[in-house]
């Protein structure tokens, strides 16, 4: 039977925990689930409706939690399940919901199923990962590559075959064809719904199926960089990966995951899409709401961010959307800091920060915001011995890996850990002095600083309707400007709320003249958002401004 589920998701703002580097409870340099419970009521102050917890699983932490060898258990570093148990009751009362990172693609080869299945080929595992003979040369039965360097093929001599790793040699994919696969990964997803968890964001979530003829993936050619998307110092890249993921077996899947989600009330998923046309994957896995409830691609994850650009592609969203619904991040655990991606140099000028922060809080879908992005910090420099990515590790030094972007919170500018911990151990990723000046505790006591940007956005917006659901219609492209209005529904036969949305994504003043259909009423100056003022034919924004206004 369905249970009903009331859309909070839809519109809805959740906020990325890394868990190794959110707060350390014990002191020995890691993050943990009780130290996260303790700055949940942070978390709950800025406004925020759900938190989405980075892997806490039982791992051998290879891949840093992504590498899961039990589904139904905490690692002991982050704790226990009755900490977990305390996590959420915790977040429940304080208003927010949990959502936990799903790792359904692979496993860990330290979990007990590859265990089995690597001891035979005829085990009653032993089809439970992508297992394949060599050519007749030895080689790999075929040219598919991992995300993170060389062959996604690595040679097993207990069964003299080789198995698909689409990340490190040590995460094996699973055998999604295998319709016991399918239910052993359910019924752990069942495991933390029946323990009250809200949803999932779910990893690499179009890679559970492989194509079951092995073919191989066309030539691309090496990238010209111009795609945000795509990493031109990864081979990964130089494929067209028709035969690796994105297969069309996916969405029946996705349909008896969403089948499973619906007997839990209000529960919801967010798809993490990497694909060559990630926005038309977002939008197939979020159509006729039987499949994701949401999902996000990596386009705003890049470092293209002009007003042109994002033209382009919201018009490209609106081509292909249809009845889904997109989530939007522009920072996470896996990519360069918004600050630093985005800002000439490596620095973000402050103006940038605040339009990139209510571009994300104003776009129709859901906003993700990643821990720190309120703090507006950049991307800490690791130098490379103190490294831990194995993807930074092995592209060094051109691409540093994602240890930058994990490093420790800063919660007090005056301790020696920046309040991460007791201060005993040294955290597992050194500190960041540029975060410093950007802590916590300073940007509390300054009305003006970021955090207190975002939290005034954030009170204003749940107050918005437009901005929750509504339509979003783009203004004509302009070179420095990049606008669009969110329209509310019609309601009794009353015209909803409309709002005009401006940002002047440059260092240049700007004017947008208004279409003759569109008269600016006030301005929302309660959103927080400044640096624009309207007349009777158009607006003017300072450089790097915003504006906010409703619409007659």
């Amino acid at each position: 039977m369905k249970a009903p589920n009331n859309g909070w998701w839809r519109g809805g703002v959740v906020y990325q925990i890394y868990p190794r580097s959110f707060a350390d409870s014990n002191g020995d340099g890691i993050g943990d689930l009780p130290g996260i419970t303790a700055r949940l009521p942070y978390v709950a102050s800025l406004g925020v409706d759900a938190i989405w917890l980075s892997p806490f699983f039982t791992s051998p932490m290879k891949d840093y939690g992504y590498d899961v060898s039990d589904y139904c258990d905490v690692d002991p570093i982050f704790g226990t399940l009755a900490d977990f148990r305390t996590l959420l009751d915790t977040a429940h009362g304080l208003g927010l919901k949990v959502m936990i990172d799903q790792v359904l693609s692979h496993t860990s080869d330290q979990h007990p199923w590859f265990k089995e299945s690597r001891a035979s080929r005829d085990n009653p595992r032993a089809d439970w990962y992508v297992w394949a003979d060599p050519k007749a040369d030895g080689t790999p039965p075929n040219n598919w590559l991992s995300i993170f360097g060389g062959s996604a093929w690595h040679w097993d001599t207990r069964r003299c075959q080789y198995y698909l790793h689409n990340f490190l040699t040590s995460q094996p994919d699973l055998n999604f064809h295998n319709p016991e696969v399918q239910g052993a990964l359910l019924a752990t997803v069942k495991f933390w719904l029946d323990l009250g968890v809200d949803g999932y964001r779910l990893d690499t979530a179009n890679f559970y199926f492989h194509d079951a003829q092995l073919r191989d993936n066309p030539p691309r050619g090496r990238p010209t960089g111009e795609d945000p998307a795509v990493n031109p110092l990864n081979p990964y890249a130089w494929q067209w990966h028709r035969h690796d993921k994105s297969q069309p077996e996916n969405l029946a899947f996705l349909q008896r995951l969403r089948a499973l989600l619906d007997q839990y009330p209000n529960t919801t998923m967010v798809g993490e899409i990497g694909d060559d046309d990630g926005l038309a994957r977002m939008a197939e896995y979020t159509s006729d709401a039987d499949k994701l409830h949401m999902a996000y691609c990596f386009d705003l994850l890049g470092q293209p961010h002009d007003a042109p650009f994002l033209h382009a592609l919201m018009t490209r969203v609106e081509q292909v959307i249809g009845s889904g619904w997109p989530c939007w991040a522009l920072s996470n655990h896996d990519v360069t800091r918004v600050a630093s991606r985005w800002g000439e140099g490596g620095a973000a000028a402050p103006g940038l920060l605040r339009i990139a922060a209510a571009l994300q809080l104003t776009l129709r879908g859901s906003p993700c915001l990643y821990q720190g992005d309120e703090l507006g910090l950049p991307e800490a420099d690791i130098a490379y011995e103190d490294l831990h990515d194995p993807y930074g590790i092995e592209m060094w030094p051109d691409f540093k890996g994602r240890d930058g972007c994990r490093t420790p919170m800063p919660w007090v500018a005056e301790a020696a850990d920046l309040g991460f911990g007791s201060g005993a151990t040294r955290p597992w990723l050194p500190l960041a002095e540029s975060h410093r000046a950007l802590a916590a505790d300073r940007q509390e006591a300054d009305a003006q600083s970021l955090l207190h940007f975002y939290r005034r956005l954030l009170r204003w917006r749940r107050q918005q309707p437009a901005l929750i659901a509504g339509t979003q219609t783009l203004l004509p492209a302009h070179a420095q400007v990049f606008a669009f209005v969110r329209e509310e529904a019609t309601k009794a036969g009353l015209p909803g709320q409309r709002l005009l949305c401006a940002y002047n994504f440059s260092d240049r003043p700007a004017r947008l003249e208004l279409p003759a259909n569109l008269w600016v009423a006030s301005l929302c100056s309660a959103s927080g958002v400044v640096g624009g003022r309207a007349d009777a034919e158009g607006i003017e924004l300072a450089p790097w401004g915003g504006l906010i206004a409703h619409l007659s």
